[in-house]
């Protein structure tokens, strides 16, 4: 059984997840697998997204995968923290019924204003098989940071986009892939993102509309850290 940390994303303008809603401290289960939108307060707040991955596979639960895919759109901000982690670890089996343990964490948060670009992001993952010869361990974290100069929200098309890719980086969890292929197939979820956050940055606003000297071009910076 996977095991999942709460999320948290607090005085946040805009907070879109796939699969969960949360708001002003508070997270409501949505029922569709469409991407969500919630609208809160409107300017200068300082905001957080924090989210992880945990995955830890033992003599008992073999097979152990956990995922997570989440949006926090947020809005004219003083500061943001983006956290984003994947843990997992393989303990205690043998080399004839050896353990498997995998965690993917993809994470994505949009900024606007003069503080967008300087977001304080954290992104590592980390994978160990502990007294586990044989054992297949992998930890995946994806960090997107899209920064404007104006409040952007993500377009239907790319949230329709961004849902299918949710689906297939759910969808390893019943794969047979080695995993080294699943690591591939890891990476290449993440430069689809990628491609669609680009391509919504490319649209956006290059002017502030407080003032020339708070424009700036729109940027997606991707941090990636495989274990």
């Amino acid at each position: 059984m996977s095991h999942r940390k709460p999320r948290t994303s607090t005085a946040a303008k805009t907070a879109v997840r796939l699969g969960m809603i949360a708001t002003a401290g508070m997270a409501v289960a949505a029922t569709t697998t469409s991407a969500q939108a919630t609208t809160g307060g409107s300017h200068s707040f300082m905001s957080a997204a924090v989210d992880m991955a945990d995955a830890h596979a033992n003599r008992t639960h073999v097979n152990q995968f956990d995922e997570s895919f989440k949006i926090h759109q947020f809005g004219p901000l003083v500061a943001v923290t983006a956290n984003n982690r994947a843990t997992a670890q393989s303990a205690g089996c043998s080399p004839q019924a050896p353990c498997r343990s995998i965690a993917l964490s993809y994470q994505i948060v949009t900024a606007a204003g003069r503080n967008a670009r300087l977001i304080n992001a954290t992104n590592l993952s980390r994978s160990s098989n502990n007294h586990c010869e044989g054992c297949q361990t992998f930890a995946g974290a994806y960090q997107f940071v899209v920064a404007t100069p104006q409040e952007m929200t993500l377009s239907r098309s790319a949230l329709s986009n961004l849902t299918r890719i949710h689906r297939e980086a759910a969808a390893l969890r019943t794969s047979h892939l080695s995993i080294p292929n699943v690591k591939k197939r890891a990476d290449e979820l993440a430069q689809e993102i990628k491609t669609v956050l680009d391509r919504e940055a490319a649209s956006a606003p290059h002017r502030s509309a407080v003032g020339p000297q708070d424009s700036f071009q729109p940027t997606v910076t991707m941090h990636r850290h495989v274990n």
